[in-house]
């Protein structure tokens, strides 16, 4: 697999908080957060590591191959989460690059971030 992109950052909840809403983002009782775009799907969930590790599917159907892989470190009171958005096919060109990588970082650091109530 080769990696388009990596950030970490740290969200306000838990391990086990943030591990279920990556893996049930549409749970009941829950704040909606995967807020998706026109192009977009819902990811599906190809492997899960409760409370460490998930790897989601593409969320671009035009990019089939493409992997984010979501891991979770507990650091006090919150987790360290960090994608690697990576891929089988060819790297895309520099602009959608950008884009992909915005794209997970508004879902994963605002979107889910502001879910918790921050």
């Amino acid at each position: 697999m080769n990696v388009i992109g990596s950030r970490a950052r740290k969200l306000p909840a838990p391990p086990h908080i943030v591990w279920a809403s990556l893996v049930h983002p549409d749970a009941p009782g829950t704040r909606p957060w995967l807020n998706l775009l026109d192009d977009e799907v819902a990811p599906r969930v190809l492997e899960a590591q409760e409370p460490t590790r998930v790897l989601w599917s593409s969320l671009w159907p035009h990019r089939p191959d493409d992997e984010i892989l979501l891991e979770l470190e507990s650091v006090a009171d919150e987790t360290l989460l960090r994608f690697t958005l990576r891929t089988a096919a060819e790297y895309p060109d520099e602009s959608q690059t950008g884009h992909l990588r915005r794209r997970l970082n508004v879902l994963l650091f605002a979107d889910l971030r502001f879910s918790y109530g921050q």
